[in-house]
């Protein structure tokens, strides 16, 4: 019997993913392809590693065996590799990045483009989405990130955080809407305003959370509100136009609106109180070690956003 790097993938992909098909997509083939891979590995193994069900693919004994030995294994293979390039004090490999879309956009694919510059032996790949499980996030093989850029609150303690930028969450509206109502004196108030939210994961993003802006930072809310989501959308960019445009009053992170509250054209509400804050954090698997590049690039994250971050640096944050 011999297997290889690759077989261990394979395995821990199909153990992650569930279904062939998931699987054949991801790996830009047919999924013919990828049973005819998985038939040959049982014939050299000797076992079957996976057993079909009505819903989904789910590895057998021996195939979650295998996998859990996978794991440590190319934890130990990439540890040898960091290890050779530190030796020679050569930066490479491929960085493997996820960050939020309007975020990454705006301040991560500009300094991972400096990244390159600076370290040209290191393949970047910046992955941006607003939707990510991190309880579905391998923390081993190809399809592992080195570095998951955060917002805001952490829901998975499997990920060790590293502090970048302060940022806080405002509740703010343009001058048209406020022109026609009563601004919200009490987050109260709020109940019986047109608010705008913005749909993340599984969250639940109308119920708003505040503590006096007094009270210490990372106090626990003591003001509750469930908002009337007059529209919503999947887009951050989408919100803060609907909110620009009159439609209503949002919660944005400071990043976002800083310039827009500067300009006057956005104003901040609900001024004696403040949302949970949403600092920025990069994750890595608590599992295992940072590589060199990952922390290299951590480091140019921080270096970035010191002494303070671009939406406060000039005075912009509210």
């Amino acid at each position: 019997m011999t297997l290889d790097i690759d077989d261990l993938r394979f395995v821990m992909s199909l153990d992650r993913l569930g279904s062939l098909a998931a699987l054949a997509r991801e790996e830009n083939v047919t999924p013919p392809a990828i049973t005819k891979r998985l038939h040959q590995l049982e014939l050299r193994v000797g076992v079957r590693l996976v057993q079909r069900t009505t819903r989904r693919l789910q590895l057998t004994h021996e195939g979650h065996l295998l996998a859990q030995h996978a794991s440590g294994v190319l934890d130990q293979m990439r540890r040898l590799e960091e290890a050779l390039h530190e030796r020679t004090q050569v930066v490479a490999g491929k960085l493997k990045v996820h960050g939020p879309l309007g975020f990454g956009r705006r301040y991560l694919a500009p300094l991972l483009a400096e990244f390159h510059t600076a370290h040209p032996g290191v393949e970047v790949q910046l992955v941006l989405s607003d939707n990510l499980d991190l309880a579905q996030q391998a923390p081993h093989g190809r399809d592992a990130f080195d570095v998951l850029v955060s917002i805001g609150d952490l829901p998975d303690s499997r990920w060790i955080a590293h502090p970048i930028a302060p940022n806080r969450r405002i509740v703010c509206a343009a001058p048209r809407y406020l022109s026609r109502v009563a601004p919200p004196a009490l987050p109260a108030d709020l109940a019986d305003h047109s608010c705008l939210v913005l749909r993340e994961n599984s969250e639940d993003v109308s119920l708003w959370r505040f503590a006096d802006k007094a009270a210490r930072r990372g106090a626990r809310p003591t003001h509750t509100v469930r908002v009337h989501a007059a529209m919503e959308s999947n887009d951050g960019t989408v919100i803060r136009a609907w909110c620009a445009a009159g439609k209503g009053i949002m919660a944005r992170s400071e990043w976002d609106v800083a310039a827009d509250l500067a300009s006057g054209k956005l104003v901040q509400v609900l001024p004696k109180y403040r949302m949970p804050d949403a600092d920025v954090v990069a994750l890595v698997p608590q599992s295992r070690v940072a590589s060199r590049r990952a922390s290299l690039f951590i480091e140019a994250l921080r270096k970035a956003f010191k002494p303070a971050p671009p939406w406060r640096a000039k005075g912009g944050g509210a």
